[in-house]
């Protein structure tokens, strides 16, 4: 807070030297403009007297409670400064020693993040650098306009803070310029100082509008920075569902970043979050109220909604499960409520990764749910219900449960959309990994599903492809099913991905090739495309998969092709002792894959 005295005082003392009180009457009609009904005029009087106290000098709030951490860094800074600058603060200063304390701080997590954090982790969950405002006379009015209702939060009473706070959610809290009007002014501290007062009203408004700024990547950072998720995680026990679920849902927005996941398992959140999933056990009124029914609903799809985001870290994973949040969250899966099932398999989705949480799937019979809900209309659910089938079908049981609870037709229909490329992404990798079970490939070539991947190796994302070439070589481990990829056109299109560079795919497409090989027609189409050198090129990739598989592939094309045969019949001696070195690499590092395939 003295930092925001600081700045007051300085703009204060821009506005006496222009030559007009034009900004102050500004300043009074946009307040003013929020205010109705009866009681205006004696907002008004105690607005007047809260603006002459803060000429005097501005102080916060007898009901906010700011955090001792908060305090003391901030006494500690100010008499550094003081000592420093003979008594004089400067402003410039105290932002960059503010940042020093935010960069130690952020190494300290940095440092148990590696061992606690998931390595599955995505890039986006990187902390982005701060933008700051460039220019004051680029700065739009709402900019001003919000950050002269900061201010009011700072020195008003309770009526003219809630008066204030529900004039700030008016404005368009999605642009970033109101967003960082906020945070410029130092609003962030004083919105997370009233989530720690006692007046419900209060926390409610300053919740509405962290939840809406929180999708900002760098407010987020500041939010876990002035220990602001402790504070919500606290809110997660109050009695006021409207707070439960206001507080849930800014954890779910927060939680996209790394080090706050950590931050919220480390003060019981992940298991107040299980808890919230429970909705006969958030229960006090009675039963037979529709009412009661909603809010109960809603409270567990902002559980299940932070739990998503939480659900990223593998130590969070472990706590859900350890918490008992498979139960609940596969008696969620039975309602019919969208907006709460695509949180709810999201979460399901993240944890599937770990085998004890397939286990566990299998166990409470969540996979019949999830081939349901791929009939449904919600692309989004589709998505995340073939993702979490994905990484079930690992199990060769799970596999065959898709099959049993007739998931297979829904998928291979899904492939005739093509438009959505994350869809398409997570239903072509259901099929691939439910393609290991040579029962699901037999029933797959019923419905046509083959023919439509064959279409599917161009003009696709890599992460398509990758599935795609990988469903296509668990199919051609089968006769028919050679035959049917090679009438199909399918043998140039997976010659021509040797050339890439994705180590995944080069892996799935040098395995769809050899087997293709297998069948002496599509060798021939594969000899003439240049195909057996471009798999010879790839024994001198890094990567070790790809080496291996390459060097499977290459084995039916001797076979079938007789180049190297040939080769070691030539009266050229250097010929014959390069081809007999080729078959003896293939050799040894076929049988080098297989003996690691079996330890």
């Amino acid at each position: 807070m003295s930092k925001q005295d600081i700045k007051f005082n300085e703009e204060q003392q821009k506005e006496k030297d222009q030559p007009n009180d034009a900004p102050q009457k500004e300043e009074e009609s946009a307040f003013h403009k929020a205010v109705t009904g009866p009681d205006k005029s004696a907002l008004e009087n105690e607005i007047n007297l809260g603006k002459n106290q803060m000429t005097k000098r501005l102080q916060p709030s007898l009901n906010w409670k700011a955090t001792d951490d908060f305090k003391k860094h901030k006494t500690s800074l100010r008499n550094t400064q003081e000592e420093k600058h003979g008594g004089r603060l400067e402003k410039s200063r105290l932002f960059i020693s503010s940042g020093k304390a935010q960069l130690v701080r952020k190494s300290a997590y940095k440092t148990e993040e590696i061992v606690s954090e998931s390595s599955s982790e995505s890039e986006e969950d990187e902390e982005p650098p701060d933008h700051h405002q460039k220019a004051n006379a680029d700065l739009p009015s709402e900019y001003w306009q919000i950050q002269k209702l900061v201010k009011y939060l700072k020195g008003g009473n309770q009526t003219a803070t809630v008066i204030a706070l529900c004039s700030m959610k008016d404005f368009n809290l999605a642009q970033e310029t109101c967003q960082l009007a906020i945070k410029d002014v130092g609003g962030l501290e004083v919105l997370i100082n009233l989530l720690d007062t006692d007046e419900v009203k209060c926390k409610i408004g300053s919740l509405k509008i962290l939840k809406e700024i929180s999708h900002n990547p760098q407010i987020r950072r500041n939010i876990v920075d002035l220990g602001g998720l402790p504070i919500m995680v606290n809110i997660l026990d109050s009695p006021h569902k409207s707070l439960k679920c206001l507080a849930a849902e800014t954890i779910a927005n927060v939680a996209k970043l790394r080090r706050a996941r950590r931050v919220v398992r480390h003060h019981g959140g992940v298991t107040k979050l299980v808890t919230l999933l429970d909705c006969a056990q958030n229960s006090t009124e009675p039963a037979q109220s529709s009412l009661y029914e909603a809010r109960d609903v809603e409270v567990a799809r902002c559980g299940a909604l932070a739990l998503w985001s939480c659900s990223k870290s593998h130590a969070n994973k472990e706590a859900i499960l350890k918490a008992g949040g498979i139960p609940l969250l596969a008696c969620l899966l039975k309602t019919s409520h969208e907006n709460m099932l695509i949180p709810v398999v999201g979460t399901l989705q993240e944890c599937a990764s770990e085998k004890n949480y397939r286990a566990a799937i299998k166990a409470e019979r969540i996979i019949e749910n999830l081939v349901k809900n791929l009939n449904s209309e919600n692309e989004q659910l589709q998505e995340h219900c073939a993702m979490a089938i994905y990484q079930c079908a690992e199990d060769e049981e799970t596999r065959d449960l898709v099959r049993l609870h007739r998931g297979l037709k829904p998928l291979a229909s899904l492939l005739n959309n093509t438009d959505n490329k994350k869809r398409l992404a997570a239903v072509t990798g259901a099929i691939w990994k439910c393609s290991i079970s040579k029962e699901n490939v037999t029933k797959f070539r019923e419905y046509k599903a083959i023919e439509t991947l064959v279409g599917l190796l161009t003009d696709q994302p890599e992460e398509v492809l990758v599935n795609v070439v990988g469903a296509l070589g668990e199919c051609c481990q089968e006769y028919e099913n050679r035959v049917l990829i090679r009438k199909c056109g399918g043998i140039q299109p997976l010659v021509n991905l040797l050339v890439g560079i994705n180590q995944a795919l080069l892996v799935n497409v040098t395995k769809a090739v050899g087997a293709c090989a297998a069948e002496p027609e599509s060798m021939m189409i594969i000899d003439r495309l240049d195909g057996v050198r471009l798999l010879w090129s790839l024994l001198k990739n890094p990567h070790p998969d790809v080496k291996a598989s390459a060097a499977w592939a290459l084995c039916p094309c001797i076979q079938n092709a007789k180049l190297l045969l040939d080769m070691v019949g030539s009266p050229d001696e250097d010929l014959q002792e390069a081809a007999a070195g080729c078959i003896s690499n293939i050799r040894r590092l076929a049988l080098a894959t297989e003996k690691a395939r079996y330890t």
